[in-house]
């Protein structure tokens, strides 16, 4: 199997997560396991779903931990419980955090694929 290269060029790389196809994109929603779950599955990280508990790891939110309610594979963007804004008009909206600034504190292991793909099941 021949190997792609990926390249370097910073635009070419947002050009590259722009028009990933749809089948790549949850792979793409990886964020990374809190220490005490990379000891206990060996893996680095995993793609996150609903249900997943996080932790905001960089930005105005910092520190904040919530299940994740919503997930935008298209945008890279992840809704969590419990952070909010209110809006001028007096709604209240939820605030959307990029993938890349989250850690995984507890999984969503309803799924079986997903518990057999750790070694749960």
């Amino acid at each position: 199997m021949k190997q792609v290269s990926r390249p370097k060029d910073p635009s070419k790389q947002r050009l590259m997560l722009r028009d990933a196809p749809k089948h790549v994109l949850p792979k793409l929603m990886s964020a990374h396991l809190a220490p005490e779950l990379r000891t206990k599955y060996g893996r680095r990280s995993l793609p996150l779903r609903v249900g997943d508990t996080v932790k905001v790891m960089r930005g105005e939110y910092d520190g904040v931990q919530g299940k994740v309610k919503r997930v935008n594979r298209e945008r890279q963007l992840v809704y969590i419980e419990g952070l909010t804004r209110k809006r001028a008009d007096g709604r209240v909206v939820d605030i959307p955090v990029h993938v890349s600034n989250l850690m995984i504190v507890a999984l969503n292991l309803d799924d079986r694929l997903r518990k057999e793909k750790l070694g749960e099941g």
